[in-house]
């Protein structure tokens, strides 16, 4: 597992093409789930870990890895499975979510694929673990789930949405009538965070769960003006690992429509690593935001709601 991240430059170019790799795993059983390469720092053998005091019952210990103390937490648990047993004979799967590094206990890992964003699906009701996957894929005829980290870090620790008030504080230059909002994110917690960091600006907010739908609804929406939305729609927050079509296919698909070109897009995203600014620029987002910071991301709204101000002076 040494080489899963060598190569980046290789893999930066699957941007706009729809297309990402994911790591297959397993935990207690034969069920393979996946997890983004962007998002792996690592896979090692679990090393010795350190029980804590008073540590969330998910979390097995802490690892000592590269002189950095990193929270292991059992991936089966999380996910309202069994305790990984034998854990001297498991895996970690060391990966960067939300500007925090983790560390993620796992039964054992398979192999990478490389895989198409149509090819991966909204998670089917009523699978059991549903509320903790955030889509679905087949693989060799065999269903693999892709787990909502985000989901289980905010149990572990619930994340702050509330905005500061100098951020709210801060003014909105343009007149908020007739506006509206788009945010795009297939997590459900991801979704409810932004909503409550965002409402308190005060503008109608249209919440889609993958990118296709983003961009059906933005196309609708030019259909029902007549032309260009941006003045409907001046901000769309979005996600970037979603089923269907991603984050950098619907920014991609968004600046090439001469209809929605005007709309900013701001990518929010749990991704990490320095590859990621070459990939905004790539596609022509308007702006790049790791999760989750509720001043930065009102902030970055509120920036490119008073740049319509700017644009209609012009």
């Amino acid at each position: 597992m040494a080489s899963i991240l060598d190569s980046v430059n290789q893999r930066t170019q699957m941007v706009g093409q729809n297309r990402l790799e994911l790591l297959l795993f397993r935990l207690a059983g034969r069920q393979r789930f996946g997890i983004n390469v962007f998002k792996v720092r690592e896979v090692l053998p679990c090393p010795k870990l350190t029980a804590m005091p008073h540590r969330n019952r998910l979390v097995r210990g802490i690892a000592h890895i590269r002189g950095q103390a990193i929270s292991i937490i059992d991936l089966s648990m999380a996910t309202g499975g069994p305790e990984l047993t034998d854990i001297s004979n498991r895996f970690i799967i060391i990966a960067e979510y939300n500007r925090t590094v983790q560390g993620f206990l796992v039964g054992g890992v398979d192999r990478i694929i490389n895989i198409n964003w149509e090819e991966i699906m909204p998670p089917p009701k009523g699978t059991g673990r549903d509320a903790y996957l955030t889509a679905v894929t087949e693989i060799e005829k065999e269903l693999v789930e892709i787990i909502d980290v985000e989901r289980i870090l905010a149990d572990i620790t619930p994340v702050n949405t509330d905005i500061s008030e100098e951020v709210a504080n801060q003014p909105i230059n343009v007149s908020k009538e007739n506006l509206t909002i788009l945010i795009t994110d297939d997590s459900a917690v991801a979704r409810g965070q932004i909503k409550r960091s965002l409402e308190s600006l005060d503008i109608p907010l249209e919440v889609k769960k993958n990118g296709k739908e983003a961009l059906d609804w933005l196309k609708e929406k030019a259909e029902e003006v007549g032309g260009k939305v941006n003045s409907h729609v001046p901000v769309i927050v979005s996600d970037v690992e979603m089923p269907v079509m991603d984050g950098y296919t619907l920014t991609a698909e968004i600046k090439a429509d001469p209809n929605l070109a005007g709309v900013h897009v701001i990518l929010h995203t749990s991704l990490s690593g320095v590859f990621n600014q070459a990939m905004v620029k790539k596609v022509g987002a308007d702006d790049f935001i790791a999760k989750f910071h509720p001043d930065e991301l009102a902030t970055a709204v509120k920036k490119w709601l008073n740049a319509e101000v700017d644009v209609n002076i012009e």
